[in-house]
C-alpha cells in the first residue's frame, strides 16, 4: 500500500504514520510539500478544513498514492476567544474524500492578539517559548497543555477518524 503525506513536517508525519501503522501492513510511504491554497495561517474552521483538504487532494494528484492524507492546523474566533483548531483530510483514488476535525483550544490573549494583528502561530510561538521550529515538536498544543498533549499525538486523533472513515466505506 503507497500512503502519500502531503507535507513534511516531522510531527504531522508521524501521526500519520503511527495510526497508519497499526491497520495496514507492508506500506510505503512517500512525502510531499502539498500546497494547502489557502492562506499561511487558516483563520476559520472552513479555511483550515479546505487547506487539509486541498492538500490531501493535491498529493493524490502528484503522488496517486492508495491513501492521500492532508493535516492543515488554523484559528477560529469564537465567544471572544481564538482558539487553535486542525482538520485532516484523506482522498482516495476514486475521488473520495474524508475530513475530521480534532482537538480545540484556547489560545492565551497575548497569543492570539499577535495573530489577530495578522502573524502566523508557529513564528509566534517560537518567540514566546524562546525556541526553534516548536510547531515541528510540541506545538502550542503542547505548551499550552503543559505538556500533556503534543503536536503529533493531537493529528494522530484526525488521521485515526479519517482511518476509520476508510475502514467502514471498505467493509460496506
Amino acid at each position: 500500500m503507497l500512503v502519500a503525506i502531503g507535507t513534511n513536517n516531522k510531527a504531522k508525519i508521524a501521526a500519520i504514520q503511527n495510526i497508519v501503522n497499526q491497520y495496514f501492513e507492508n506500506v510505503q510511504y512517500v512525502q510531499v510539500a502539498a500546497a494547502s491554497n489557502v492562506s499561511e495561517q487558516p483563520f476559520s474552521n472552513e479555511e483550515t478544513r479546505q487547506g487539509a483538504i486541498n492538500r490531501a487532494v493535491n498529493t493524490l494528484e502528484e503522488v496517486k498514492g492508495d491513501l492521500n492524507f492532508g493535516l492543515e492546523g488554523g484559528v477560529h474566533e469564537l465567544d471572544d476567544f481564538l482558539y487553535c483548531t486542525n482538520w485532516g483530510a484523506l482522498a482516495l483514488k476514486d475521488g473520495t474524500v474524508f475530513s475530521a476535525a480534532g482537538a480545540q483550544f484556547a489560545l492565551p490573549e497575548v497569543i492570539a492578539k499577535e495573530l489577530r494583528a495578522g502573524k502566523e502561530l508557529g513564528p509566534v510561538m517560537d518567540n514566546y517559548t524562546k525556541q526553534r521550529d516548536t510547531r515541528l515538536g510540541s506545538g502550542a498544543v503542547g505548551i499550552f497543555t503543559a505538556g500533556l498533549v503534543d503536536r503529533t499525538e493531537m493529528f494522530e486523533h484526525i488521521v485515526k477518524l479519517l482511518i476509520g472513515q476508510y475502514l467502514f466505506l471498505v467493509k460496506k
